[in-house]
């Protein structure tokens, strides 16, 4: 379910403010990147899958064995067409801090990382 928050003047000014970091032109000295993050289960098989063969499609089981949880945060510069990833066991500030310094690491030449969508 959607939930959206009163449109008064404050929250409009952070909007305009997302979106004029948005329209920046390509720079890079000081790209704009977007973060985010996402929780996903971790699953086994229970039953092996069947690979393809011919006339007969790959099969996959339904029945999984949940295997806990991680945490991913994913990085996103559009204007460049990059991206990557970072895989957590979890999702603490210590995990958040690794995921930054490996933001910082892929800019070394960067004068300013602007950061929207911070978790």
């Amino acid at each position: 379910m959607w939930c959206v928050a009163d449109l008064d003047e404050a929250y409009i000014e952070r909007m305009e403010d997302v979106l004029a970091l948005y329209e920046r032109p390509y720079d890079p000295a000081e790209p704009v990147v977007r973060l985010d993050e996402k929780a996903v289960s971790l699953h086994k098989e229970v039953r092996p899958p069947r690979a393809a063969s011919p006339g007969h499609p790959a099969k996959r089981d339904n029945e999984y064995q949940r295997r806990g949880t991680a945490n991913i945060f994913a990085v996103v510069e559009p204007k460049a067409g990059r991206h990557f990833t970072c895989a957590t066991p979890n999702r603490t500030a210590a995990e958040f801090a690794k995921t930054l310094g490996s933001l910082l690491d892929r800019y070394p030449a960067a004068r300013t990382i602007h950061l929207a969508g911070t978790t």
